[in-house]
């Protein structure tokens, strides 16, 4: 781990805020080398320096997004945006501990100090957002989803009215379940919700007949109808229910972790913009008179240091994970189409707002 010159005091010390069943993490503070205050008083960001190692909440079940090999490793979307932050703030991919929560933990988890972060196919809604809600902060999206459906390719169905009296498998405390009552609320279809809290749960119920249908993010069911025996067995309908905008969630009230999150991840997608790789990243940063890739590899200015990190924070993501297209390309491929998880100048949704 590299050692932190720009950390000029860290108070440590968890403190359980008394009453309120949250957690309030150490204090640190950070100079700019010129007696300047930049950060993190207070904040997680200073927890996780001290402690060395990122704790981030994921799903763990979900091929390309989160999941877990046979020999312990994870892998996905989301596993390499954990990684990423844990490169930019503390100088190791590797310094990350991955904790599996299911829909009903993660905000629980979150709230109590359990984990730093979730990136675990999360979507950005007001009611979780608002500080009437769930009190979160949502970073920027990295998955732009919908919700779709899947039955069995025998049965039939082709819309959702022809889903009318039969059963449905859905994983419980998530807007999939909130979804799955406004839209077949809307077309007059009844039917029965069979409900699970996980959704490896959710999956083995549909295949084992337990529910004739099986509703979730289409990259989900994508995802997990690849690992069925048969997947030919079984079609997703050309329908979207909702719109999913999946992202890492941090807690309210921290702008100073929040904001280290969310300029990691664009920091990610302006990387894939100046088409700055994984393996071309230092040889850019060594040779490039483009002013603005300066900026965002930290060979000049003192970006790093407003968010209380190395100056080259960045060039630490990038290596680590490569950039935004990379990352998508290595979990996801061409089992789903980017689409709207394109850059912005592909007719995409990717969009960073200048590192300056």
């Amino acid at each position: 781990m590299r050692k932190w010159g720009l950390l000029a005091a860290a108070l440590s010390v968890t403190l359980a805020a008394c009453g309120s069943g949250t957690t309030t993490t150490g204090s640190t503070a950070t100079t700019d080398g010129e007696g300047g205050t930049t950060a993190a008083a207070g904040s997680r960001l200073g927890a996780v320096q001290q402690r060395g190692e990122l704790i981030c909440g994921v799903e763990g079940t979900i091929p390309g997004f989160s999941s877990v090999g046979s020999d312990g490793a994870y892998t996905g979307l989301d596993v390499d945006v954990c990684r990423a932050v844990a490169a930019a703030v503390l100088g190791d991919a590797e310094a990350v501990e991955f904790r599996n929560l299911d829909s009903t933990e993660r905000f629980t988890a979150l709230r109590g100090g359990e984990v730093d972060m979730l990136s675990r196919n999360t979507t950005w809604t007001l009611s979780r957002d608002a500080a009437g809600g769930n009190a979160m902060e949502f970073a920027p999206t990295t998955f732009f989803d919908a919700q779709g459906m899947m039955v069995r390719a025998d049965s039939g169905v082709e819309t959702l009215e022809d889903m009318e009296g039969q059963s449905i498998c859905v994983e419980t405390g998530t807007t999939t379940e909130l979804n799955l009552t406004s839209r077949m609320s809307e077309l007059g279809v009844a039917y029965t919700d069979v409900k699970f809290q996980d959704g490896n749960e959710t999956a083995q119920a549909y295949l084992e007949g337990r529910c004739d249908g099986f509703t979730s993010d289409k990259s989900q069911l994508n995802a997990r109808r690849t690992k069925f025996s048969n997947p030919d067995e079984h079609v997703i309908l050309d329908v979207s229910m909702s719109k999913e905008p999946l992202g890492p969630v941090t807690m309210n009230n921290d702008s100073a972790w929040y904001d280290v999150v969310k300029w990691v991840i664009y920091g990610l997608v302006q990387a894939e913009e100046f088409e700055i790789t994984q393996a071309n990243v230092d040889q850019i940063a060594s040779s490039t008179q483009n002013q603005d890739i300066k900026l965002l590899l930290g060979v000049e200015g003192d970006l790093g240091a407003q968010l209380g990190l190395e100056p080259d924070f960045m060039v630490q993501a990038i290596k680590a994970v490569g950039n935004y297209g990379e990352i998508y390309d290595r979990n996801i491929g061409d089992d789903i189409p980017r689409g709207l998880n394109q850059l912005w100048s592909d007719g995409g949704l990717m969009y960073s707002p200048p590192f300056r």
